[in-house]
């Protein structure tokens, strides 16, 4: 047997989360509210909302509300696998979103514009997940020596296939360029960057760069003067980036890029997220302006495991949980060009997170195998995507089987 949805009533609310802690940082609340909703769309935030007027109520005290998690670095186009790979890289969205109160996936280069139609097709228009997309420079897009041939940084393909999705491209994707074969007069330290950032002024979107310095190509040059105010980059708490000097002390370049409009993406992936880094940076005021996991299938196992784990390590790295909740909500929607998105104002899409926050002893682990010891931990107990509820592995929203109605229930 199989659980139904209830039926449609004429009350005027379909959904009302009642006693949460809601955490809603663009509307500047943190306390005890009822969030109702109509259809696909949030109605209502309010201190005290009467049951009588919801078609289903679900008693969320003692949990956290907040909007839909943004997760804007993942992979979820499932291409072949590059020749030589047992496997491809990306994850299947709703496998991996609910779960972790994300209601908002972004895919960061995984197409090019080769094959964007494509992963809107088998892909986007079928998951439940909201997927946007960043179209890698590359027209192949990722993972292959392609990526190193600055031959395929098309420019002008890239930000004509943004231009005709605007409904699902947010920007442009630099390339995994590191640099390492000399193809012919294209081979600059700079062009995949500077094709990315050109893409970007053509579509009028910012650029995610992810980034290898050398001597000919310094982290300091890329930020203070390849990117532009926007533009993001991701990975930045990664390895090979100098974040902390030979004193302990952030280098004061990163706060000048900050200064300058340069947006810090976690993009925590499997090698890009390392506490030595991470650690002193947050101690001393720089903190990420965005959480998310560059999740795929290498490392979904691994060290990233999923959004509600990311955002428990920077919490428990001594960020707020309203901080943590701003950098995975309507941050990440502003940095995306997405800003009504990411919040429950009344006439938002109706997409919901509530988590509880467990308290104890937890062990998170970084890329390099270490490990911190947090007292907190995020764990999704309910996802609402449009006014459904898509995630509630605890029956938050379920009677008691004794209690159940009997057209709660019918034969599969």
């Amino acid at each position: 047997m199989s659980q139904s949805q209830p039926q449609p009533s004429d009350k005027p609310y379909s959904l009302l989360l009642k006693g949460g802690r809601v955490i809603d940082p663009k509307n500047g609340i943190d306390g005890t509210r009822d969030v109702a909703i109509a259809g696909d769309t949030i109605a209502a935030v309010a201190p005290d909302i009467d049951p009588a007027r919801a078609a289903r109520v679900v008693d969320v005290s003692g949990h956290i509300v907040t909007p839909g998690i943004l997760d804007m670095h993942a992979h979820v186009y499932h291409t072949r696998a590059p020749e030589g790979e047992p496997e491809g890289l990306s994850v299947l969205a709703d496998a991996h979103s609910f779960r972790s109160g994300a209601t908002t996936m972004v895919d960061t280069g995984t197409a090019g514009a080769r094959h964007l139609r494509h992963f809107k097709h088998t892909v986007i228009d079928r998951a439940k997940t909201r997927i946007f997309a960043y179209v890698n420079i590359v027209d192949q897009g990722m993972i292959g020596d392609f990526e190193q041939d600055p031959r395929n940084f098309d420019a002008e393909l890239a930000a004509s296939t943004v231009l005709a999705y605007p409904d699902i491209c947010v920007g442009v994707k630099a390339a995994h360029y590191w640099t390492h074969k000399p193809w012919d007069e294209l081979h600059t330290p700079w062009a995949c960057v500077d094709q990315a950032v050109k893409a970007g002024e053509l579509c009028g979107k910012p650029v995610m760069v992810d980034f290898w310095p050398r001597p000919e190509r310094t982290y300091p040059d890329l930020l203070l003067k390849k990117m532009r105010p926007g533009d993001i980059h991701t990975h930045v708490f990664a390895q090979q980036f100098p974040i902390i000097d030979a004193q302990g002390r952030v280098y004061d370049y990163l706060f000048k890029a900050r200064e300058r409009g340069i947006v810090f993406d976690l993009g925590h992936g499997a090698a890009s997220f390392w506490f030595r880094n991470a650690a002193p940076a947050i101690a001393q005021g720089f903190a990420p302006d965005s959480i998310s996991t560059d999740l795929h299938i290498r490392n979904m196992n691994g060290s990233v495991i999923d959004m509600q784990t990311t955002m428990s390590k920077i919490l428990n790295l001594g960020v707020s949980l309203p901080e943590v909740i701003r950098m995975s909500t309507i941050n990440p929607a502003s940095e995306i060009g997405h800003p009504e998105l990411g919040h429950l104002s009344a006439g938002a899409c109706a997409d919901v997170a509530v988590f509880t926050l467990r308290e104890g002893q937890f062990g998170f682990v970084d890329c390099g195998r270490a490990k911190i010891i947090g007292d907190k931990k995020l764990e999704c107990a309910l996802t609402v995507r449009a006014g459904q509820i898509v995630f509630d592995p605890g029956g938050l929203s379920m009677p008691h089987w004794t209690d159940a109605p009997a057209e709660y229930w019918r034969l599969p």
